[in-house]
């Protein structure tokens, strides 16, 4: 029997099988949830020894453990293939608006509704449930295979990144395997090839040293809030363009060849409107909705608060005010030095009256690997054979900072072969996963490996 063959026709018990990955409530950035994600990479563990790693453990870090499993039965001649995925998920709030329970996996028509279901649960068990049907049918893979999967991604990845440079050697292959991104559709497979990293801070203004009745003090003393929000219009012009000196010093240029490639992206416009809830799109003028969500830097405020917010008023002049901002920046761009310029911008453009503070809360580069190697070859193909059309090549707008990782820890670029939708839900309430792509993914990843002995990497 083909390893094809095995997977087409188990798709009943690696549905089940999810479900049961899907019910650990494995929040990372909730202390009460440690249990749950110590948990979840136990029950990790087991299944990669179950489906034929011939090793699999748990390994501590300074907070969440990674799970860590290797099958090198192809030998030296064959290429070595570094998996990477996260197990643990993000809190499912607002649980009222969810229509099922969240961690209660439910199938609602062709969908499994659960958080984690595409990110990144489902798309790690993809992988091993095609090394299964390779022990199933060939007895080993066709090439060699690590993996590692961490339990920290939601929250930054702390622990993660000084566990690759400190373990270089044992993680070392020829190219590194992620599947956390989307494809088109359901007929539209894409591969991505370039993803922008994150620079998020936190800024503090404080003016007076307590709380101020604002009839008696308004008008002579500097609210922060106030000041606040002056500053934060002068980060931005009307377009959207960042006014931050030296912000766009490190951007690359978009190619003529790159622009083309994106325009065959699939776009529709009210489509696009309608999904965004907008009713009109907004952006750096001379690019187009694709390439100002996946090619360019971007500056948004994720949060501000400070004085009263409770029902009814409360005159109040506050003595604090609170703001969080995020940057999506494009490759070249290094998060610590956008997080300095940002914060010597704020410092020079603020009022006297107040002080202000600015926290570096996390980062991570952004990474762009090349489009015509033979490992990205193999994938183009593996797409290819099991869709019936050739995939399309994307950026993608959001981070997975460990593509840049791998690149500067070991030396391996990497292959981003997702099988998410784009209305998968991630991180929002009813998250799903496209069963008919869960089990296209795993021969997807099958075709993947054979093609990549045969691949000369």
């Amino acid at each position: 029997m083909h390893p094809l063959t095995y997977a087409q026709t188990h798709h009943d018990k690696f549905l089940e099988e999810l479900k049961t990955f899907l019910r650990i409530p494995s929040i990372s950035t909730q202390a009460e949830h440690k249990a749950d994600i110590e948990r979840a990479a136990t029950w990790l563990r087991d299944a990669l020894l179950d489906a034929g790693f011939l090793k699999a453990e748990v390994l501590p870090t300074t907070g969440h453990p990674i799970v860590y499993a290797e099958w090198l039965a192809a030998g030296s001649a064959a290429p070595t293939v570094l998996i990477y995925g996260h197990y643990d998920v993000q809190p499912p709030d607002p649980l009222e608006l969810w229509h099922t329970p969240p961690f209660e996996p439910t199938v609602v028509g062709d969908n499994l509704v659960a958080r984690g279901a595409s990110d990144d649960k489902g798309q790690v068990f993809v992988h091993l449930k095609a090394a299964e049907a390779f022990k199933a049918t060939t007895g080993a893979p066709p090439v060699n295979l690590k993996c590692i999967f961490e339990g920290e991604e939601e929250i930054g990845s702390p622990s993660f990144n000084p566990f690759v440079f400190a373990h270089a050697d044992l993680l070392a292959a020829d190219v590194a395997l992620i599947s956390d991104t989307h494809i088109l559709g359901m007929d539209k497979p894409s591969i991505v090839y370039a993803l922008r990293g994150l620079a998020y801070l936190e800024v503090k203004v404080t003016g007076p040293d307590h709380d101020l009745h604002s009839g008696i003090y308004g008008g002579a003393v500097l609210n922060p809030i106030n000041a606040l929000c002056r500053m934060i219009a002068q980060l931005q012009d009307a377009d959207g363009r960042i006014t931050i000196p030296g912000f766009y010093d490190k951007v690359r240029a978009l190619a003529p060849d790159e622009r083309a490639e994106l325009a065959k992206v699939p776009f529709d416009h009210a489509a696009w409107l309608k999904e965004a809830g907008v009713k009109a799109d907004w952006g750096e003028p001379g690019y187009t909705v694709i390439e100002r969500t996946s090619a360019r830097p971007t500056l948004d405020v994720n949060g501000i608060w400070g004085g009263y917010t409770q029902p009814g008023a409360k005159t109040v002049l506050p003595g604090e005010a609170y703001a969080k901002i995020s940057m999506r920046l494009v490759p070249d761009q290094d998060p610590k030095e956008i997080t300095r310029l940002v914060r010597e911008y704020l410092l020079r453009i603020a009022p006297p009256a107040v002080t202000v503070e600015v926290r570096d809360l996390h980062g991570g580069d952004g990474a762009i690997v090349r489009r015509d190697s033979p490992a990205m070859r193999s994938a183009f193909r593996a797409y290819a054979a099991t869709f019936g059309v050739e995939p399309i090549f994307m950026r993608e707008g959001g981070s997975i900072p460990v593509v840049a990782t791998f690149q500067k820890a070991l030396g391996i670029e990497t292959i981003l072969m997702g099988f998410g939708l784009p209305d998968d839900r991630l991180h929002s309430p009813n998250e799903k996963f496209h069963i008919p792509i869960f089990y296209k993914g795993i021969e997807t990843v099958i075709r993947f490996w054979e093609g990549l002995r045969d691949a000369g990497v």
